[in-house]
């Protein structure tokens, strides 16, 4: 199990970009796509062309996408509110500011969602919770 612990460890000591990079690189590696949860399995075996649309509104309540969708008029001070966020490097952060609306965060807690909100929005920027 010590193995299992290191990976578990390293996958969480990791930012929101990294762990996204790590998803599509095992999506390539292993020729495989994500999995639906397993209490989902039954409502998708019985209607396979819906989504799970229900499943995602559960998730919701603990975790949340944090959306930017304007960088407002001081877009360098957004620039670097998501880049402390993120963890990205300039030229990512700049690109993600520039292609809003984008998410800066995926699946955050809600303390971490409502956090990253006020910097953004104290930096001039819009943001939307999901």
């Amino acid at each position: 199990m010590s193995k299992v612990d290191e990976i578990l460890d390293s996958i969480g000591s990791m930012t929101v970009l990294e762990l996204s990079e790590l998803k599509e690189a095992f999506k390539e590696r292993f020729n495989v796509e994500a999995a639906a949860p397993a209490a989902a399995m039954p409502m998708m075996m019985a209607a396979p062309g819906d989504g799970g649309g229900d499943g995602g509104a559960a998730e919701e309540q603990s975790e949340f996408d944090v959306v930017l969708t304007s960088a407002g008029e001081k877009k360098i001070q957004v620039i670097k509110e998501v880049r402390t966020l993120t963890n990205l490097g300039l030229k990512d952060a700049k690109e993600l500011v520039d292609n809003a609306p984008k998410p800066i965060l995926e699946k955050a807690s809600k303390e971490d969602a409502e956090k990253a909100k006020e910097l953004i929005e104290a930096a001039g920027g819009a943001v939307e919770l999901k």
